[in-house]
């Protein structure tokens, strides 16, 4: 599914407007957005700051629509039901937020691992407290420190790709 929503957005925007919108997403952030717009072969210093804006865009709506959603869907069992799953799964992922706070939330967010990215830290830094905007600044940071991470190994897989093959093939040849 992701590789199809990846060649839609592709084949229906610009590369710098893929980019973005790729990054907003949840399934993939810029974790997915940064190495689509490298390998695509847009530039590090125009793919990187997109990448960053794209999944940092949805962060302040989650940030600030997160409480009354919940308790908006706690009002019906399938929904508490479903906040109380996402919140413990939140939780277990994030003893070191607990325990370093704001600096335990960048980390958190820098990990560029699934399910630890701006979407998740902004619900990390609601559950544990954190206030508004050092959850806001910790998953701006973590996100800065993740791109760094993914464009170095993007690059890599890029240049060993070339270096053994010689070339990038088109649309799967």
């Amino acid at each position: 599914m992701r590789e199809q929503l990846v060649e839609f957005v592709q084949t229906h925007f610009s590369l710098p407007v893929a980019t973005v919108l790729l990054a907003m997403l949840p399934i993939l952030e810029l974790r997915g957005a940064l190495p689509v717009a490298i390998l695509s072969g847009m530039p590090l210093w125009r793919a990187y700051p997109l990448a960053v804006f794209g999944n940092m865009i949805p962060i302040p709506f989650i940030i600030l629509f997160l409480e009354p959603a919940t308790n908006f869907l706690r009002r019906f069992p399938i929904g508490d039901r479903f906040v109380e799953w996402l919140f413990a799964r939140t939780r277990r992922k994030g003893e070191k937020i607990k325990k370093y706070e704001s600096w335990g939330l960048v980390m958190f967010v820098a990990i560029p691992l699934p399910v630890t990215g701006a979407w998740t830290g902004s619900m990390a830094g609601h559950i544990f407290g954190l206030g508004r905007l050092r959850t806001f600044f910790a998953c701006l940071g973590g996100v800065c420190i993740a791109g760094i991470i993914i464009a170095v190994l993007s690059i890599f897989a890029r240049e060993t790709f070339l270096w053994l093959f010689g070339h990038i093939a088109p649309d799967g040849v």
